[in-house]
């Protein structure tokens, strides 16, 4: 009786463990770049697509209407990041889910776009001991986004397990 349950136990199982794994993560070549070359998702998956997201304001005590408000680069990746984190969370996802990431750059008036900034603030949610799982990317230096003060805009697709 025991060995029937265990057996039929284990047989539940294991779909469960092997659907965690199915997803299938490609480096990058001779590379440690913490982003995905290609992400191959199996049949059957549910494919979730966030929508774009902005950052919020950083600094409740500045003018809304400056960039002090709304933080550097790092900062706004950083409040971007935790918003997707939040929504995915009330998905019941996680950041390893994301399989795709497209980001919007945008550098401040007279200056060059801040990717070491970004950088800082994305390797802080992938690539990490605690979530290892790389999407793959694209990074967009774009020429304004609605609020002049938004130097980042994320949107993300993820896969349910």
């Amino acid at each position: 009786m025991f060995k029937t349950f265990a057996i039929a136990t284990a047989l539940m199982a294991a779909p469960l463990a092997a659907s965690a794994e199915d997803v299938i993560r490609h480096p990058i070549p001779n590379s440690d770049f913490p982003i995905a070359q290609a992400v191959e998702i199996p049949g059957g998956k549910t494919t979730v697509y966030l929508s774009g997201v902005v950052p919020s304001v950083a600094d409740e005590a500045a003018d809304p209407a400056t960039p002090e408000a709304w933080g550097n680069t790092e900062a706004q990746t950083v409040s971007v990041l935790n918003a997707i984190k939040a929504t995915l969370e009330g998905m019941d996802l996680t950041m390893g889910d994301v399989v795709k990431m497209q980001a919007f750059l945008v550098a401040p008036e007279g200056e060059t776009v801040d990717f070491s900034g970004f950088m800082a603030g994305y390797t802080q949610f992938f690539g990490t001991d605690d979530q290892p799982n790389l999407p793959s990317r694209s990074a967009m230096v774009v020429d304004a986004l609605v609020n002049p003060n938004w130097l980042v805009e994320i949107e993300v697709t993820a896969v349910r397990p």
